[in-house]
């Protein structure tokens, strides 16, 4: 088994063969790892780029480009209008093929315009643990994943990203505000809208991981079990549902289960007879 040193070798070696390339950049653990390692072994010959669309949680966006500048990376910003594609609006079990399909081609017809020989993304082995249409997305687009190829886990990522002094390091994990609606509720830019609010207020009273599951008129609050305490001081538990209601929630609950990522995966897992769900192993 290959050491993080070697893995470290690795990749950089992989990258340098690869002469030039975009990398799909959202800011978070990832991607900014690899972002700086491929402007490490490429230079110039590496651009960064961010994806700027409804579904990209509050402040995320302001974070990449700033991280960008600190590292002295090429970084692009594009918009995209995925929530106005119909099979990413009816947010069915493959909402998330048809949002790295309408990615993925933008950031290729980039690296055509622009010369750059390959798109890369900060998909990881931990990934292939989950239900992850986009994958399919990525390979049908070209895409390539060098962590997944070298064999980086996240936990190895964060390892590495402390010892370079990256600030992503232990940043909580990210994904796309179209990820707190449960399937078959249609994605619309109000619905995400109203989630990014909804989570950028827990974020500004001090919460860090954290969902806000969207239920209709229901606001289901995941959060690590540690932070549970600060939404329980009746204060903060009261200017948290008086925010929550004027942004249209009727009703506002912390799920005991906590936070846990790709909660409402859940769905798609078949029931055994006594009610249980198996896992769900993705076709």
């Amino acid at each position: 088994m290959s050491t993080l040193p070697q893995k470290l070798q690795q990749l950089g070696d992989l990258l340098t063969d690869m002469r030039s390339v975009v990398v799909a950049y959202s800011g978070g653990v990832d991607s900014a790892f690899l972002a700086a390692m491929a402007h490490q072994s490429l230079g110039d010959q590496c651009i960064a780029v961010t994806a700027s669309s409804p579904s990209l949680p509050p402040g995320e966006l302001e974070k990449a480009s700033d991280l960008a500048k600190r590292l002295g990376l090429r970084h692009r910003v594009i918009e995209t209008r995925e929530v106005e594609e119909p099979d990413y609006a009816a947010n069915g079990p493959r909402r998330c093929y048809f949002c790295k399909s309408h990615l993925y081609r933008h950031f290729q017809a980039l690296a055509k315009e622009e010369g750059y020989v390959h798109v890369v993304d900060g998909a990881t082995l931990d990934d292939n643990e989950d239900f992850r249409p986009g994958a399919a997305a990525a390979r049908e687009w070209g895409v390539r994943s060098p962590l997944v190829e070298v064999g980086f886990t996240k936990e190895e990522i964060r390892e590495h990203s402390r010892e370079m002094g990256l600030p992503t390091w232990d940043k909580p994990a990210q994904a796309c505000l179209a990820s707190r609606v449960p399937y078959g509720t249609p994605v619309t830019v109000e619905v995400l809208g109203q989630i990014g609010k909804a989570e950028r207020y827990l974020h500004e009273i001090g919460v860090r991981q954290l969902r806000v599951r969207h239920h209709g008129t229901t606001a289901r609050i995941e959060l690590a079990p540690e932070e549970m305490p600060l939404l329980i001081e009746p204060a903060v538990r009261q200017k948290v549902v008086e925010r929550f209601k004027g942004l249209g929630y009727l009703y506002v609950t912390v799920d005991l289960e906590a936070y846990q990522a790709g909660s409402l995966n859940r769905e798609l897992r078949p029931r055994t007879p006594q009610g249980q769900r198996h896992h769900y192993s993705p076709q």
